[in-house]
């Protein structure tokens, strides 16, 4: 994302703060993260102190006096969603105003709520115009521990009506799905969008030439550098100058939670103009710490005089960044779309060929996205956004061994976009591939 918004990502911790440019969205989205600010997503998870792998629809005791399948519908049936249903340690990460918010918001975007449907352990929220996966956790009182909300998929017939639907977005978009190497759907998939932090594969197959070709390895040592610090997404920002890293992590960081300083570190070691190689139109191939500077609220007239300058007097500006410094976060929190034209520009069709180029790498499948890793042999995942700007490219491996790529980007510079809304399209599109 180009602005500050909360990246949810799947790992090993209950909630991660990170954001800028992309969500990693595995997304499974724990409630008590996502509230600590303003919604990234709009659709959510709530948590319990335990792993995501305890998450389990406990058998109900004579104290519970109520299933786990009765508890989820009770909280989308009721005229009003109650304190004593939950845990006192649940209410202490999530208050429960914002329970009931999220609960409004699920039926808003899904339509009238029809029924819960489980299956073992997991269960499916049904809605008229669409569903949502869910999980949950009752302690021995029959309380709400630990709810999940996974991404909700829309109520979609076939890929040519998801397809539609994405064009009725507004603003620009492009779509492509791919089984192998035959197009299954697609919607201006030749067309540059700005793609956010999905740029990064770019990066990674930079990386992984340089690896092949004997010049790098995954076990070289490099130096964190206080000029390569950026802003979040990540965790690299905040460790100490002169820190030593792997290469291996720094990639994995740069994909897995979308680390921003990591990734402008790989820039650097590999170099701009081997990157732009990969991407002519992207010249000069910006590090997020320059797009970070270049859209501060401070910068605004060197921004400007960016956007009207030619190849050259841009990479003149950009030698002159340098020694500026970072704007504040506060910079990029709650704003409106600003200069979607200074941006990294991708086609469908190119994210997919970058994507397909590094999917065999283990780290690419940290991440899963949207997609249930449960239902697919092997998933790599990449998204990027900001606001404006808001780009899933997945790679999946099917059990039957069919390969298939999903690549979807929209930007609209006239207003936020409804990430929920794109995002259950997307979901939609996954999902009906899984049953192929």
């Amino acid at each position: 994302m180009l602005y500050v918004k909360i990246e949810r990502i799947k790992s090993s911790f209950w909630y991660q703060s990170s954001n800028f440019f992309m969500y990693q969205h595995n997304i499974s989205f724990f409630l008590a993260t996502l509230l600590t600010i303003a919604l990234a997503f709009p659709h959510l998870a709530i948590a319990d102190t335990r792993p995501r792998t305890q998450l389990r629809a406990e058998i109900p005791t004579p104290e519970t006096s109520i299933s786990a399948k009765a508890a989820l519908e009770r909280l989308f049936t009721s005229t009003q969603i109650q304190t004593e249903w939950f845990a006192t340690e649940f209410l202490v990460q999530v208050p429960i105003e914002q329970v009931r918010k999220i609960i409004t918001e699920l039926k808003g975007q899904l339509g009238n709520y029809q029924a819960v449907q489980s299956n073992a352990q997991d269960y499916l929220i049904l809605f008229n115009q669409g569903a949502v996966p869910a999980k949950i956790v009752l302690n021995s009182k029959g309380q709400i521990s630990g709810l999940l909300f996974e991404p909700p998929q829309a109520k979609v017939a076939n890929l040519e009506k998801a397809i539609a639907q994405f064009k009725a977005l507004p603003g620009n978009v492009s779509v492509l799905v791919k089984e192998g190497k035959i197009t299954k759907a697609a919607l201006n998939p030749q067309i540059p969008l700005a793609v956010g932090s999905a740029f990064k594969l770019a990066v990674l197959k930079a990386l992984k030439s340089e690896i092949s070709l004997g010049k790098r390895s995954w076990k070289d040592v490099v130096q964190l550098q206080a000029s390569m610090k950026s802003l979040p997404s990540g965790m690299l920002q905040t460790w100490a100058s002169g820190s030593y890293l792997t290469v291996q992590t720094l990639a994995t960081l740069m994909i897995s939670i979308s680390d921003n300083t990591a990734t402008d570190t790989l820039m650097n070691l590999i170099g701009r103009q081997k990157i732009e190689l990969l991407s002519p139109r992207n010249r000069p191939f910006l590090t997020t710490r320059e797009l970070f500077i270049l859209k501060g609220k401070e910068n605004r007239n060197l921004l400007k005089r960016y956007q009207t300058s030619n190849q050259a007097q841009r990479r003149a500006i950009l030698n002159g960044l340098a020694s500026k410094p970072l704007p504040d976060v506060s910079d990029f929190e709650g704003v409106n779309p600003v200069a979607l034209d200074v941006e990294w520009f991708f086609t469908a069709s190119e994210l997919c060929e970058l994507m397909s180029d590094v999917a065999d790498l283990p780290l690419m499948s940290i991440n899963p996205g949207v997609a249930n890793p449960k239902n697919w042999q092997k998933v790599a995942f990449k998204g990027g956004s900001e606001p404006g700007v808001i780009n899933f490219t997945t790679w999946l491996q099917a059990k039957n061994g069919k390969n298939y790529c999903v690549v979807a980007t929209w930007n609209n510079s006239n207003a936020p976009i409804e990430e929920s809304k794109f995002m259950a399209l997307y979901s939609s599109i996954v999902a009906q591939l899984a049953t192929r």
